[in-house]
């Protein structure tokens, strides 16, 4: 079997790099810098390394005519929302696009979308532009699947060769195909969906129930700064009780849950329904980043003040800047009259300039703030100490502590440092 995964990025190269361990397996991807650096060994998402990568049988490409002629093809290409928050299915479009020029009929192949998107984008909309783009016929020469990706960036526990994998086709030929497929990669066994709509709408509301989690846990954040109460000590106390669930506020970014309940809102709207639940965790989560800003400077006390913020990445100890809400705090904050430069010891510079026009800061050698934030709770900064952090400010500055990362014990914070958590 000749396996074409197309799009190497967080979700598509530790799939195919699982897939070639079995079967003929080519990693397509139309960046061709992308396909240089990982031919070199290095993977800049992280979750590769460059052992694994030399030691793969993958074949690497960034040219489509390689992809020629494949029995199942797997679709792993993002799925973004537009300035509107409506679904951006142009890089589905675009690897469809691409596969419909490779299939050939004679070996009837299946295309399974990965991809996060709203129930029905599978069969009404991918399916027919195959039909159009190919002349080909859907069920007699191509069929069609759905598995859901679940990757979570930096998490070495639920890889994709460990977590179950849902699945789905239009018949069950074709779900117990990629369940003999996505079977031989993973321990985690296979379930297969009632149907690819199914499959489609469990990805979706996935994340969209984590979004309204820590929506829920953003707004009594809100609350309980107004009655002077830390949410950490009431989350302290909450944990306590065998059935709560450990949620934690913040920033809720990333490529997944901080876009897929605009996929799930925007179907519903097509059909007449309003999505209040769904829209109002999003609203919660967009605005935490403005809020936070507000309780910064009301904080600091004064204005034109010399910020530091330390981290730039959707989460902790990876490299993603994709969808960071902690822009959204930069801009804020800058709205207030602050200089603000940020410091990730994971993103890369580069791409910090061309997403968010940010030039990265290194950490100072001496007191040049009047306040550092923490806000994403990577290893190297939460292993910053209250001398540290002291160091960085000037004499009566504030340390503002989003992610409780230090909440220094009474005693061990330096007298002439302020410290401050929501």
């Amino acid at each position: 079997m000749k396996i074409v995964v197309v799009g190497l990025g967080y979700v598509g190269l530790p799939l195919a790099v699982q897939l070639a361990k079995h079967f003929d397996t080519v990693g397509l991807d139309s960046n061709a810098g992308r396909i240089a650096e990982l031919k070199d060994g290095h993977d800049r998402t992280g979750e590769v390394d460059a052992a694994s990568l030399a030691g793969s049988g993958l074949a690497l490409t960034s040219d489509a005519q390689d992809g020629r002629a494949a029995d199942l093809y797997i679709v792993t290409v993002p799925t973004p929302i537009d300035a509107d928050n409506r679904p951006d299915l142009s890089p589905v479009r675009s690897a469809t696009r691409t596969v419909a020029a490779l299939i050939d009929p004679a070996k009837t192949p299946t295309v399974v979308y990965e991809s996060t998107v709203y129930p029905g984008v599978t069969e009404d909309i991918c399916g027919p532009m195959i039909e159009e783009l190919s002349g080909l016929v859907r069920g007699r020469d191509f069929f069609l699947g759905y598995s859901p990706e679940r990757i979570n960036p930096g998490d070495r526990e639920h890889t994709v060769d460990k977590i179950m994998k849902v699945l789905a086709g239009e018949n069950d030929r074709v779900t117990d195909l990629l369940a003999s497929v996505y079977g031989k990669v993973t321990s985690g066994g296979v379930f297969r969906a009632k149907s690819i709509r199914a499959a489609e709408a469990a990805k979706v509301i996935e994340n969209a129930q984590r979004d309204i989690n820590i929506a829920f846990i953003n707004e009594v954040t809100k609350i309980f700064s107004a009655l002077d109460i830390s949410v950490w000590d009431v989350l302290d106390a909450a944990r306590t009780k065998w059935n709560f669930l450990p949620f934690e506020p913040g920033l809720v970014g990333g490529h997944c849950i901080g876009v897929d309940p605009y996929y799930l809102s925007h179907r519903a709207q097509e059909l007449g329904i309003d999505p209040q639940v769904v829209l109002s965790g999003r609203a919660i989560n967009d605005g935490m980043a403005q809020w936070m800003a507000d309780e910064v400077h009301a904080a600091l006390g004064k204005d034109k003040a010399d910020i530091l913020i330390l981290g730039l990445t959707f989460k902790e100890n990876v490299p993603d800047l994709r969808n960071s809400k902690v822009i959204d705090l930069v801009r804020a904050l800058r709205a207030h009259g602050h200089e603000v430069a940020v410091h990730d010891p994971h993103a890369d510079a580069g791409e910090a300039r061309h997403e968010y026009g940010l030039d990265l800061a290194a950490l100072p050698r001496d007191a040049a703030y009047d306040c550092v934030i923490g806000a994403v709770r990577h290893d190297a900064i939460k292993a910053l100490t209250p001398a540290g952090l002291a160091a960085m400010l000037r004499p009566g500055g504030l340390v503002a502590d989003l992610r409780r990362m230090w909440s220094p014990p009474p005693g061990e914070a330096a007298s002439s440092v302020r410290y401050w958590s929501i």
